[in-house]
């Protein structure tokens, strides 16, 4: 997302990411990752319930697609930064419109399972 900050706010859209873990942890995150867009902390995990967000298990790291999108993550030349308090939980994507719609939904099913950045610009096309 923070490679694409500047194409949803040329159309109109701001960004947010929630993540788990204590307020010293998101600073590490937000430091090693770059990301100038808020970074909001649920140390409790209530988003991730309200949202019907899935944890994984260690089979899903026995996965060929987990090692797909490994091998292409680092290619790309992105690392795997320590783990916070719940390294299973799974992610979403969201957008949502003014008027408090949701446009669009993504729960991922897998560690790699993020929504396209396409889909979700396409979203704010309508």
């Amino acid at each position: 997302m923070r490679d694409h900050e500047a194409e949803f706010r040329e159309r109109g859209a701001s960004l947010a990411a929630v993540g788990l873990g204590d307020p010293g942890y998101a600073r590490a995150f937000r430091d090693e990752s770059g990301i100038t867009f808020p970074l909001l902390v649920d140390v409790d995990r209530a988003a991730y319930r309200a949202a019907e967000l899935r944890s994984a298990s260690f089979r899903h790291l026995l996965r060929w697609d987990t090692f797909t999108t490994g091998r292409r993550a680092r290619a790309a030349g992105h690392r795997q930064g320590r783990t916070g308090q719940n390294p299973f939980q799974l992610g979403g994507s969201f957008v949502f419109g003014p008027g408090n719609v949701d446009r669009y939904a993504h729960v991922n099913e897998t560690f790699g399972d993020s929504a396209p950045v396409s889909r979700l610009l396409g979203t704010l096309d309508r």
